[in-house]
């Protein structure tokens, strides 16, 4: 597994920003995760060159999401991304370059959890797991920043707001039940 990862990205130009499953920030962030676990510093250091290199010079981002099917938030999956692939230091003033007007709830779309019209319906139940990643990358992210900036208490804000919209709903169905209990591990465990 991670002589492929580290191949694809090795030929990759490009990264995949949508909200599914071949999310390029969601890979990188989770194989930086099994790297560290591991204590392979060759991954890890190769994962971070193409953080950096896909996700570095992105700015002002005005986050269109999300999308009918999504389960990831394109946005804070990337913010969540580099938080873990650059110095603490150097995630700040990513971080403000990026979302500029976060301290204002800007852009307002990531604040707004996602409403779920049929959770019976395998792809409109991805909203569910879109609110729970966003908690998992809201709560990460908060918790990144100093105490009296104010712009951690807006994320662990949307933490809140994001999980009880669809915290409550994981057992619904089975169209979410059987895979929307991961993403709540997450979010509940960060």
């Amino acid at each position: 597994m991670c002589s492929r990862l580290l191949d694809y990205i090795e030929e990759a130009e490009y990264p995949v920003r949508a909200g599914l499953h071949n999310n390029s920030a969601f890979a990188l962030t989770l194989g930086l995760e099994y790297a560290g676990v591991r204590g392979d510093n060759a991954m890890a250091e190769a994962l971070c060159h193409k953080c950096r290199s896909w996700f570095w010079n992105d700015s002002d981002c005005q986050a269109w999401e999300p999308d009918g099917e999504d389960f990831l938030s394109p946005a804070l999956m990337e913010a969540l991304c580099m938080s873990r692939a650059v110095a603490p230091a150097e995630f700040s003033s990513w971080l403000a370059r990026f979302l500029p007007r976060l301290a204002a709830r800007e852009p307002a779309s990531l604040f707004r959890p996602a409403r779920v019209s049929n959770r019976s319906d395998p792809k409109f139940v991805h909203l569910d797991g879109f609110n729970l990643a966003r908690a998992w990358c809201w709560k990460n992210l908060g918790n990144l920043l100093e105490i009296d900036d104010p712009r951690r208490a807006i994320a662990l804000q949307s933490v809140e707001s994001h999980l009880e919209a669809s915290l409550h709903h994981i057992a619904d169905d089975y169209a979410g039940s059987h895979w929307l209990a991961t993403f709540a591990m997450l979010a509940l465990d960060a």
